[in-house]
């Protein structure tokens, strides 16, 4: 449905895990890494681990290779092929890193169902080491939310996407996520939206506290099957208001049409 913008959360939410975590766990460093957690921002740390990895012999491809075999449900994928094959706009924004999100959606053969990535930057730089930058600069120009982590606010994302889509388009969104920073941009839909929390996870939690905050409707989930039930249910739903309003709007118009054409037949005189 070219009206339905679906934007995903990407750690926890399209895989099954964190992608950091996991790429820190599985190449050996996790002491190294909470050793270090205390003393600087999850996004800084993960720019000095990439360093790490590579200062102890570790290359981008042992990187890829990790990336590669990173859990995620298979109905999951099958959701996003679906929504995708019926014209949705899908949109990621997650707090991860671009060369981990693109690695493992190209692997998956997803990439290209995704029209954006919103995501911290992350690149190879000359010495063949994985740089991680923050998606805001919060030493120059700090967001200022005080919700969101200081690398990323979610909730301006979500905003910067809303008004990019012309006011004349009737667009929908549907948000999908799990974490803490996914509770900015829930706040920020719209009474016609949707916001598709995953259940027990802190998103969920914090809406739960206080849920007429949330303007959207709320479809909590579990796990990848139910995932892509709830999701495809909703975009049926929306698919199937939408077709009530364009036949409810040509009905009115024909109706109009023949209105007007019989008010002219007795208000206009034929000549003899």
């Amino acid at each position: 449905m070219a009206g339905i913008v679906v934007v995903f959360d990407f750690d926890k939410t399209i895989i099954d895990c964190d992608s950091d975590n996991w790429v820190v766990d599985e190449l050996g460093f996790n002491d190294l890494f909470n050793e270090l957690l205390p003393t600087m921002p999850w996004n800084t740390l993960m720019d000095r681990m990439m360093m790490e990895l590579h200062s102890h012999g570790k290359t981008i491809e042992d990187i890829v290779q990790v990336l590669q075999r990173i859990p995620i449900h298979p109905r999951i994928i099958s959701a996003i092929k679906a929504a995708n094959a019926l014209g949705c706009d899908l949109r990621i924004v997650s707090d991860a890193n671009t060369f981990f999100i693109e690695t493992i959606l190209k692997h998956l053969g997803i990439r290209e169902c995704f029209s954006e990535i919103n995501t911290n930057p992350g690149y190879v730089n000359e010495e063949g080491i994985l740089r991680v930058l923050p998606y805001h600069d919060f030493n120059n120009s700090p967001h200022s939310c005080s919700l969101c982590p200081p690398n990323m606010c979610k909730g301006l994302i979500i905003e910067r996407i809303q008004n990019s889509i012309s006011r004349f388009a009737n667009k929908r969104f549907i948000y999908l996520g799990d974490g803490v920073g996914d509770y900015c941009p829930s706040l920020r839909l719209k009474d016609k939206d949707f916001v598709m929390p995953r259940k027990n996870f802190p998103v969920w939690e914090l809406i739960c506290k206080e849920p007429l905050l949330i303007k959207a409707e709320i479809h909590e989930w579990s796990e990848g099957e139910e995932l892509e039930q709830v999701l495809l249910q909703l975009i049926k739903k929306i698919s199937m208001e939408e077709n009530t309003w364009f036949i409810s709007a040509d009905y009115k118009l024909q109706t109009l049409s023949v209105s007007t054409h019989e008010t002219l037949a007795h208000v206009l005189p034929v000549r003899q």
